[in-house]
């Protein structure tokens, strides 16, 4: 299956009750009719693009801890919102300038290693679309997320 790194969008109180119940977290991030972002082994090509975009967004260690595994992490509702507006501020394009296959390869950027070429650029376009539609709509709803990572 590989590291994936998906966000479901929350209510505030029950990111406050993820914080206190991590175990009620996990079971609540099951239900699959949740509004959510998965995506997929893109986080870290994406992440890429936007620290080389010098865009203030860590979609792998922004957040607070909500477990001791550290696989969930907890987005406030101002934090979803300053997110937000930093990707809706950065659209593709931007990123895409920044797009090298080699450098992605030389920086063993998962989960491609040394494999990046030039038409893996397609896959972090949609991802990083989708992501920018959750953020966008998690904070016209006033909504938190909870990130969570498994591998």
């Amino acid at each position: 299956m590989g590291m994936t790194l998906s966000f479901t969008r929350v209510t505030p109180e029950e990111l406050d009750r993820a914080f206190a119940d991590p175990e009620w977290a996990r079971e609540y991030l099951d239900d699959e009719d949740l509004p959510c972002c998965f995506l997929e082994k893109s986080w870290a090509g994406i992440q890429f693009l936007l620290d080389e975009a010098e865009v203030g967004v860590d979609v792998y260690e922004d957040g607070d801890p909500i477990d001791e595994e550290c696989t969930l992490f907890g987005w406030s509702d101002s934090m979803v919102a300053a997110t937000a507006k930093a990707l809706s501020a950065t659209p593709f394009e931007v990123l895409a300038g920044y797009y090298d296959p080699r450098k992605l390869s030389e920086k063993d950027v998962y989960p491609m290693k040394h494999l990046w070429d030039a038409d893996d650029i397609d896959y972090l376009r949609l991802n990083y679309r989708d992501l920018v539609v959750f953020f966008e709509e998690a904070a016209a709803s006033g909504g938190a997320a909870i990130r969570d990572f498994s591998f």
